[in-house]
């Protein structure tokens, strides 16, 4: 066990077990959950047992025999959520729910939507590509000093300017901060807008209760800190939304009954947000994935994750040069910096040649808040769980190590 510091508290979770069920811990230092997770082996295995039987007697039939499977993926995430399974709709991805929910809004010209200078890239595209068809206009919240969004402002936003819609990202893909998400889905509750709430980068990392957070949507991806597949994600869609008939622009049969030669009817639940059309093995592989999750527990997880990303925050922090650029008052397991000496790419080069496996992310995922940090480029380290604190000193050491 590393030499941790006293003020670093330590949930403990039964580390040997989920490092034998995750194969791809044992040979290299992972910190790279934020990109693309370690998936358990039992994920692997439900899936590939899935498509051996699906070689076999084909996807329909297979399909059907293992409805009470597939139904598991709901129950799983819905509990993960503190949600219930009909408000839960399967998705492809992340940015798949995201349109899908934006689909459903009947936008006009002079609309105004809310967000943050941290969201996504791809969900402020999606935005400019509203602003551009339907003539809707886009606010952007100011920040206080530490980064954080300015709720005082926000308000003041949300009284001025009744806007049809308030859509941030709880954990921005480019920065380490946690968003006021629950500051922000209280005052949309009191002024009854409609909020979207982009978890792509929280769910998984922490708890993350819909009914603390009053959001309307919430869009989230599989193959991050899930653990689950790519080609995976879901979308939550509140009571009020569904009550109030929200659709996606296009439904297919599977989230509507045709019933007469011009005219169909929704289905009630999320349904009407999935389509007929999916990967089946891959959806039982991210329920699979929940389910790991939710049998570890998400309060050992998230405990576990504050412990690693103080540790590895205050561990970088002593290493001659090196900058860490994550602002806001409360911070995640999305850790980004650069070296006033080293560029990224040198940065990169050592860290792949140690076995160290990160990502970087350059302003184009981050225009607003790189150029306000007044840099192009990032490494980002993402510790998750199934990570030890040695594992951190040695990919410190390596950084440390440069001269």
């Amino acid at each position: 066990m590393a030499n941790l510091p006293k003020h670093i508290k330590i949930y403990k979770v039964d580390i040997n077990r989920i490092r034998k069920d995750t194969k791809g811990c044992h040979d290299k230092i992972f910190l790279n959950s934020a990109g693309s997770a370690l998936m358990p082996a039992s994920v692997v295995h439900t899936m590939q047992e899935y498509l051996e039987a699906e070689e076999m007697i084909g996807g329909y039939l297979l399909a059907t025999q293992r409805e009470h499977a597939i139904a598991r993926f709901k129950i799983e995430t819905a509990t993960l959520l503190h949600a219930q399974p009909h408000n839960i709709a399967f998705a492809a991805s992340a940015t798949d729910a995201f349109a899908t929910a934006l689909s459903s809004i009947p936008f006009k010209k002079g609309d105004v939507v809310v967000t943050s200078n941290n969201d996504y890239s791809s969900n402020q595209i999606a935005l400019m590509q509203l602003t551009k068809r339907f003539g809707i206009e886009v606010i952007r919240c100011k920040h206080n000093e530490e980064g954080d969004i300015d709720v005082t402002a926000f308000d003041q936003i949300l009284q001025t300017k009744h806007p049809k819609l308030v859509t941030i990202s709880h954990v921005p893909t480019n920065s380490g901060i946690v968003q006021q998400a629950k500051e922000v889905g209280a005052l949309c509750k009191k002024y009854d807008i409609l909020f979207l709430l982009d978890a792509c980068q929280s769910v998984g990392q922490m708890d993350v209760n819909v009914q603390e957070l009053h959001c309307d949507f919430l869009t989230a991806t599989g193959r991050k800190f899930l653990r689950g597949p790519r080609g995976t994600g879901f979308l939550y869609v509140s009571d009020k939304v569904l009550e109030q008939g929200y659709t996606p622009l296009f439904v297919d049969q599977y989230g509507a009954d045709w019933t007469a030669a011009d005219s169909f009817t929704i289905q009630k639940d999320a349904d009407r947000f999935e389509t007929w059309e999916k990967n089946v093995g891959a959806q039982l592989g991210l329920a699979e994935a929940v389910r790991y999750l939710n049998a570890v527990g998400i309060e050992a997880v998230e405990k576990r994750n504050i412990a690693l990303q103080l540790y590895c925050r205050e561990k970088l922090a002593t290493v001659a040069g090196l900058i860490l650029l994550d602002r806001g008052s409360r911070k995640s397991n999305i850790i980004t910096f650069h070296h006033q000496k080293h560029s990224v790419s040198t940065l990169a080069k050592k860290l792949t040649e140690a076995n160290i496996y990160y990502s970087t992310t350059g302003k184009s995922s981050a225009f607003i808040d790189f150029s306000l940090k007044g840099v192009e480029e990032a490494i980002r380290f993402s510790p998750h769980y199934y990570n030890t604190f040695e594992e951190i000193d040695e990919a410190v050491e390596v950084l440390a190590g440069m001269v």
